[in-house]
């Protein structure tokens, strides 16, 4: 059904939208996961057999945050004016990505628009749940990291400058160890905003270089290599690498367009290298396995998959399959990492906090002992 027979079928739509609460929207800021409820919501009301219109209408009635509505309200008038939806789309790249405009596209060429939108609302699903177990598994480490940091900074500025004042009254020598921790106490603490400014320009610098094409990849290789989360991170970029691909094949997506959007929707310029290299690799009428199957970051199983795929006709089921598997690879792998980061971060901790107690005891020890008859 055609967007003007759609709207066609909706008298009254401005009576129903009524008037929407914006005291209430301006105090709300867009919340994650709006688009994936949005989408799902879409998907629903369009299959039961609701005309776009009143479907987005009510949507953007309904919608949390200010912003959100006034792009659907901005989404309404443009179909209102004889665009089609995912022209309308297409005017938010902010919100809505090129794989939700593509998807879209195909829809409403195929004529299948509720069935994509119910795919589009379970690949966004998928990828907000892959999104949560990555940061429920960098959470711990990250807040742990910050407490030890703390504790350390306390000690460090708080308690360690009190003990030179009794070591220098007690005139003992001192070991090497606590000098180089007293000498690192007295420097923070003197010199506290020299060392938090410079600590704040190499963030600063940091994340300028990150936004450079070398930078980028840099990082992108340094998470890759990574010992304890390197795995991680790859995973988590061949399973997007497949579901955003199937969902795209499956949709009806030309492979080039589709290979395209999945390069740019990749996260990984280490990904996105390889991908745009094997796209103009089908260009010139050459398989997508083979150029894959040179590249390393692709493992061979998720080559020989695809290649399978390619002969086989059923492209877009055996990525959904490498996508499932590596979905739960990731899930196992949250899992393990959390019973592994705990202990390490518990032995870290001690074994800074240990090391500056040690220091500050070992003149005590040592005049203690100067002071013992023999």
């Amino acid at each position: 059904m055609s967007v003007a027979t759609k709207s066609s079928q909706a008298p009254g739509i401005e009576m129903m939208r009524g008037q929407p609460n914006v005291a209430v929207r301006r105090r709300r800021s867009m919340k994650r996961g709006e688009i994936e409820l949005f989408t799902r919501q879409l998907a629903t009301m369009v299959s039961a057999g609701l005309p776009l219109l009143e479907c987005l209408s009510i949507l953007g009635e309904q919608a949390e945050s200010r912003r959100f509505a006034m792009t659907v309200d901005a989404i309404v008038a443009d179909i209102r004016s004889g665009m089609d939806l995912s022209k309308a789309l297409s005017r938010h790249p902010r919100i809505f990505p090129a794989v939700y405009v593509s998807m879209v596209r195909a829809g409403e060429t195929s004529g299948q628009l509720d069935e994509i939108l119910v795919r589009l609302a379970e690949y966004l699903e998928a990828s907000a749940k892959l999104r949560r177990e990555i940061k429920s598994a960098m959470t711990y480490p990250v807040v742990s990291l910050a407490l030890v940091f703390a504790i350390t900074g306390f000690l460090m500025i708080v308690i360690v400058p009190r003990f030179k004042e009794i070591f220098d009254g007690l005139g003992v020598e001192l070991p090497a160890v606590t000098k180089a921790v007293m000498a690192i106490s007295l420097a923070l603490k003197n010199q506290f905003l020299i060392c938090a400014g410079g600590i704040a320009a190499l963030v600063v610098a940091f994340i300028f270089w990150k936004r450079t094409p070398a930078g980028q990849r840099s990082v992108d290789q340094f998470r890759f290599a990574m010992p304890v989360l390197g795995q991680l991170f790859r995973k988590v970029a061949l399973s997007r690498f497949a579901r955003t691909f199937s969902t795209m094949v499956k949709s009806g997506v030309p492979i080039l367009a589709a290979l395209e959007i999945v390069a740019e929707t990749a996260g990984n310029v280490i990904i996105r290298s390889a991908v745009m290299r094997a796209m103009e690799s089908v260009r010139q009428g050459d398989t997508l396995a083979g150029p894959l199957g040179k590249e390393k970051v692709f493992p061979p199983m998720v080559v020989r998959m695809i290649g399978i795929g390619e002969r086989s006709g059923s492209l877009e089921v055996l990525l959904e399959k490498i996508s499932e598997f590596y979905d739960q690879q990731v899930e196992a792998e949250v899992k393990s990492l959390t019973s592994l980061i705990e202990p390490l971060l518990i032995a870290v901790m001690g074994v800074i906090v240990g090391g500056i107690v040690l220091a500050i005891f070992l003149p005590i020890m040592k005049l203690q002992e100067a002071l013992t008859p023999h």
